[in-house]
């Protein structure tokens, strides 16, 4: 039995890692964990076998991608189950795609995914499983499989430390109304503490029914109890706080219109699959602004586009990617947050980082529509201008290009995510090794 167990090691040792990836039903998840999932296949091509595990409407997204590895000769894959039966319509499987007061639903085929998980994962038997943030079963899963479970966070440590804070002071909430709530800055660098008024709170702070209310302690203790975390960032735009992360490893529109008008600067405005002019003050406002301005419906290569060398800022409502991408690129940012952790991820940009400015200060914010003010047109072209002309915006446009330096120093060879993803492999490939489980029984 001693001789078979080794012979069984040995043939996994020299079989590829068979990895399971499950991103939660939004563009912003699943995007940066397909990205994870190909650069894991390509660091280590003749190791490594990553899996994608989709609902059909979210394989769409990442078809591309996952093509472009697959013909570099790299070992990435999808696996699609049902999306869970919630009422939403036909190839709606997404937050993204999904109606406003429809998003609950959402978030119910989350908890409904839980058996379709657990089946494909007893079925497939892979070697770890990388689960996003908010299916906490996943590791209690792979724990009756032997396997290491990854937590996926798409958002960055920054905002998880202060989400934490935010929780642990959630009982001195006041709503509505009631002074900000003053929560210390992770690690105590910089700032002893920062201020975030409750409206800017996201919702599931002030709501019971919320899904991630109901499963915050859940979400934390597999988070604890599992082999580790995955975080999309990278170590230079948030090195002080990494020793603080709760991980065993670490790896409107109208007004923007007519501020984007009155600015006298041009402008790219991505609409994302909004087909109608609703947005638009009048019927000939693209009229006026052609030539100077570009409007465009549906979906854009930002990547791309912040990289050109004609653009000289970024407006964004401060999505943990688009952060990420802009501070890739080297572009400041001027930030307009409006739901869940962005409030968060602007202060990091303009606050800590240092690489962005406001759009608004003034008035009421806040991630709930009663809760907010319009910014107004003369507030965004004033941002604008003022961050365009006579180096208003330099300072953050310096700190953006330093950022960018950086974030290519990191995912260059030897770089710190470089060396991070062959990390992670390393510690996989070593967990199997030593799990003891033979090869063709783990297969069966």
């Amino acid at each position: 039995m001693a001789a078979a167990s080794e012979g069984g090691r040995r043939r996994r040792q020299q079989q590829r890692l068979r990895v399971f990836f499950l991103p939660f039903f939004a563009r912003g998840h699943l995007i940066p964990m397909t990205d994870l999932a190909c650069h894991m296949a390509a660091a280590r091509p003749a190791n490594v076998e990553a899996t994608m595990v989709v609902t059909p409407a979210n394989a769409a997204p990442i078809a591309a991608t996952v093509a472009r590895a697959a013909a570099s000769g790299h070992a990435v894959r999808v696996l699609r189950y049902p999306f869970p039966d919630v009422g939403l319509g036909p190839g709606v499987e997404c937050l993204g795609a999904a109606a406003a007061e429809d998003t609950w639903r959402v978030y119910r085929a989350v908890d409904l995914s839980r058996t379709a998980h657990e089946s494909l994962l007893l079925e497939h038997r892979p070697d770890a499983v990388v689960a996003d943030v908010a299916f906490w079963w996943a590791t209690g899963i792979a724990a009756d499989l032997g396997v290491p479970r990854l937590t996926f966070h798409p958002v960055g440590i920054f905002p998880q430390l202060v989400l934490n804070s935010l929780v642990a002071a959630c009982s001195s909430i006041v709503y509505p109304g009631g002074p900000p709530l003053q929560v210390p800055l992770p690690g105590g660098k910089d700032h002893e503490q920062i201020a975030i008024p409750v409206a800017e709170l996201p919702d599931f702070l002030v709501r019971d029914d919320d899904h991630l209310a109901a499963n915050w302690g859940r979400i934390k203790a597999s988070q604890l109890a599992g082999f580790g975390v995955v975080v999309n960032t990278f170590a230079d735009l948030e090195r002080p706080y990494h020793a603080d992360l709760d991980a065993r490893r670490a790896y409107l529109l109208r007004e923007l219109a007519l501020g984007l008008e009155t600015s006298n600067h041009p402008f790219l405005w991505v609409l994302g699959q909004c087909q109608d002019s609703s947005f638009f003050p009048d019927q000939d406002w693209e009229e006026r602004v052609s030539g100077r301005g570009m409007v465009l419906r549906g979906w854009a290569p930002q990547l791309e586009v912040l990289a050109h060398p004609s653009v000289g800022a970024f407006l964004t409502h401060c999505g943990w990617n688009s952060v990420l991408e802009a501070a890739s690129a080297g572009v400041p940012v001027l930030t307009w947050p409006l739901v869940f952790e962005q409030f968060i991820n602007e202060r990091l940009v303009a606050d800590v980082a240092s690489f962005g400015s406001r759009v608004w200060g003034g008035g009421k914010r806040g991630v709930r529509e009663e809760d907010a003010e319009t910014v107004p047109a003369e507030a965004i072209a004033r941002a604008v201008a003022g961050f365009m002309e006579d180096g208003g915006g330099e300072r953050r446009r310096e700190k953006a290009r330093e950022l960018a330096l950086r974030a290519s120093a990191a995912v260059g060879e030897n770089g710190s995510s470089w060396r991070d993803i062959r990390r992670l492999i390393d510690d996989l490939m070593e967990a199997r090794a030593s799990s003891g489980v033979p090869c063709d029984q783990e297969r069966q």
